[in-house]
């Protein structure tokens, strides 16, 4: 069955179906990941969005459940070049098509996907519209393409009740903004207990708790959109317990003590973004998905410095907050494409734990 994906400008390319054959308007964006594209289908941070993945090939290991990273995919679409139908591997349970037809996710592939990543890193990230009728009216769509806006997508994929992995070391509080699971899997592995609550819970219930540290997860959207969850967040950091926050949890914190944030022209997507560390010089390799970014020119350094950057345009990846035992960075050091460049930064989170105890 044919599919298609029309952009806000007009552009349209042409494919297959591999999903459901539902219409869905939706933000389109790359990622520049050659492998971890399951990952890339479970992470709450691309609710809202539908997501072209650049690498040529994808499908050729299949789909083994234990690595999702939630209990279900959150993103609108998913668009490939060639999609592997036949995969190898020891551990694959499934394929991506019947993958994205269980859980009603439309697919497309070959389409020219490294033509349409030419178009948003030239244009900006736009809508588009992903659909399998031939009849099509760009008349009627491209104002409803235009006018789409991601909702409070935060709120949709935050877990509903607050749950414990068992542990016997430090008490960690994790603040689920659509957090992926190998956050708290990090966290428990090094021995924490952790009480995943959801992303509206009072400040006041967590901070109840007594936990030894606060962790803030990452999520999708405008971190601007999320304003009674900044409110809190600003008593998190008004009651000095450590605090290590990533990605929208970064932004949010940001956010709650009057620094300023942006969206991207096309942001940050894949598992190969160069950061380096302000205090060593030592530049690492992290998984980055984020299409916001805070603006340092207007962070007060009586508040917090800039400790991480961006290797290939300079934006902000990190600040470390100062007298305070808080850090926050922009990548995901719970992600492995270093392998495990960056988590010595949970260890770093441990350290800090160790000394308020």
């Amino acid at each position: 069955m044919k599919a298609f994906l029309i952009l806000e400008d007009g552009t349209v390319f042409t494919g297959q179906s591999i999903g459901a054959a539902r219409e869905v308007i939706s933000e389109i964006v790359f990622n520049t990941s050659m492998t971890g594209y399951l990952e890339v289908l479970t992470d709450p941070s691309y609710s809202g969005q539908a997501v072209v993945m650049t690498y040529p090939l994808i499908g050729n290991y299949g789909i083994c459940y234990e690595d999702m990273e939630s209990d279900r995919p959150w993103l609108d679409a998913f668009l490939v070049r060639e999609l592997s139908r036949m995969p190898s591997n020891f551990r694959s349970e499934d394929t991506i098509q019947n993958f994205l037809l269980k859980y009603d996710i439309p697919g497309i592939a070959g389409i020219d996907t490294r033509a349409l990543t030419k178009i948003l890193r030239e244009k900006g990230t736009m809508n588009g519209c992903i659909t399998t009728d031939e009849n099509y009216s760009l008349d009627e769509l491209l104002p409803r393409i235009a006018a789409y806006r991601t909702g409070k997508e935060v709120e949709k994929v935050s877990c509903r009740e607050k749950y414990v992995l068992a542990g016997d070391g430090p008490k960690v509080a994790l603040l689920d903004l659509g957090a992926k699971r190998n956050i708290a899997r990090s966290l428990n592995a090094r021995g924490c207990e952790v009480t995943v609550y959801p992303a509206l819970t009072p400040a006041a219930e967590i901070l109840a708790a007594k936990p030894d540290g606060i962790m803030l997860s990452n999520g999708p959207g405008d971190p601007k959109e999320c304003a009674s969850i900044i409110a809190e967040i600003k008593k998190l950091y008004d009651s000095d317990v450590p605090i290590f926050a990533i990605c929208l949890g970064h932004q949010l914190m940001a956010l709650a003590n009057g620094a300023d944030t942006h969206k991207m022209k096309y942001g940050h997507r894949g598992g190969n973004h160069p950061v380096r560390d302000l205090s060593t010089g030592r530049v690492y390799i992290s998984s980055q998905n984020h299409g916001y970014v805070v603006d340092t020119d207007k962070l007060d350094p009586a508040v917090a410095v800039p400790a991480f950057e961006n290797v290939n345009d300079g934006t902000n990846e990190g600040l470390a907050y100062t007298n305070k035992n808080i850090f926050t960075v922009q990548y995901h050091p719970e992600a492995c494409p270093g392998p495990l460049d960056s988590g010595y930064l949970f260890d770093r989170f441990m350290k800090m734990m160790e000394v308020e105890r």
